[in-house]
């Protein structure tokens, strides 16, 4: 993916010192003996209430499994990861499969829409599934945000790589959660649908006072984000307020030259 996209969207002020998710002392480790891989080691980090939050790191720093864990898509193996004040690895799978459905949207790089559907009917579809109601005056208000008013009777087919990805932005707001996760969500966009969609994730921590923590290896995607965390070997090793695209290449050159060296 190029990396031309539009100028960042200043930054709405975060409630601070709230967090919407947290982990402490957080560690997943693959295998045993010989094949031990460990993922995260000991990562102790909080994400802000309305606020959006890129995570960068070297290829196989941990960054995914960090999101996996704190979305409940990934057990953890020692330390806590809490939703809210809700401590994920203290639910069954039951109530963890609620909470995921109730209280955490989604956006991955598959736009992960069903071909069947119409563009409404996929950002509705995880709130028929629940058997939630619809809030109008809010559906209507996402809808507007991300830009797809006109597109709404429109299939999949029937759309661009980004309208999709719009849909799948949509989707996940919807259900109002208290926290949207992305894994690498423009990774399969051009440069210019790509601003599109990072200017609509934008919008919605400013206008909607949604939280986003994205995972990215892209230092200009990283750049909407209010705040990006930095990790190297399983371990955070950087935070960054008010980052730019030139500041957040600058520190991934010095970590991938640490763990060349290393």
């Amino acid at each position: 993916m190029t990396t031309t996209y539009s100028s960042r969207v200043p930054a709405a002020a975060a409630p601070a010192g709230i967090a919407a998710a947290r982990a402490t002392d957080l560690s997943k480790v693959y295998g045993q003996g010989e094949t031990k891989v460990v993922a995260l080691d000991r990562v102790s980090v909080e994400f802000r209430k309305a606020e959006f939050t890129a995570i960068m790191g070297p290829s196989g720093s941990g960054k995914s499994t960090l999101m996996h864990c704190m979305a409940g898509l990934d057990s953890v193996s020692s330390g806590s990861a809490l939703i809210g004040d809700t401590e994920l690895t203290k639910l069954k799978d039951k109530k963890l499969t609620k909470l995921r459905r109730d209280r955490i949207g989604f956006i991955f790089q598959a736009y992960n829409l069903l071909p069947t559907l119409n563009a409404l009917e996929n950002i509705t579809l995880p709130l028929d599934i629940a058997g939630r109601k619809t809030e109008q005056a809010w559906l209507d208000r996402v809808i507007e945000t991300v830009g797809l008013s006109g597109r709404l009777k429109h299939r999949p087919s029937q759309l661009s790589g980004g309208q999709q990805q719009r849909v799948a932005v949509a989707r996940a707001l919807a259900s109002r959660p208290e926290i949207i996760f992305g894994d690498e969500p423009t990774g399969n966009l051009d440069s210019r649908a790509g601003a599109e969609v990072l200017g609509f994730l934008r919008n919605s921590v400013r206008e909607l006072g949604q939280t986003i923590v994205m995972v990215t290896h892209d230092p200009v995607a990283a750049s909407y984000a209010d705040r990006v965390v930095f990790l190297a070997d399983g371990r955070i090793v950087d935070d960054m307020s008010g980052p730019t695209a030139e500041s957040v290449l600058e520190r991934m050159k010095n970590l991938d030259a640490r763990v060349r060296t290393n």
